[in-house]
């Protein structure tokens, strides 16, 4: 990350409310646990570039369940006070077909994330 106060804003907001806990904190770096799982994100003391953009090599996003509509809605509505914004609105309610809901955030560094309820669809 480009900026580890800001990422911690706005993972640390994210991950919490997803039900994660803290749970390490180094000079450059944080995470959080959820049962055996666990996200981190670092400062790289030599970083290639300001922002992460998905076409490079590399990550394209995270997708995690949420537990319901409303959770969903909720998230979506917070989102922009802790850095992130909806990706495709028009698209939000809909995601992958029936029983499939789904929206994609992408925080002030261009890291994108999927919140979804209900179960993926198949290929």
């Amino acid at each position: 990350m480009p900026d580890l106060a800001g990422a911690e804003r706005r993972w640390g907001w994210l991950l919490t409310r997803l039900g994660h806990l803290p749970y390490q904190s180094w000079a450059d770096g944080r995470s959080w646990r959820r049962g055996e799982s666990y996200v981190v994100v670092e400062q790289s003391p030599d970083p290639s570039a300001d922002h992460h953009d998905r076409r490079r090599p590399g990550l394209d996003h995270l997708a995690f369940h949420v537990a319901d509509r409303a959770t969903l809605d909720a998230l979506t509505a917070e989102a922009p006070a802790y850095g992130w914004r909806l990706l495709h609105p028009a698209r939000h309610a809909c995601g992958g077909g029936e029983g499939h809901r789904a929206a994609r955030l992408e925080d002030e560094a261009g890291c994108e994330v999927e919140l979804v309820v209900g179960s993926m669809p198949r290929p």
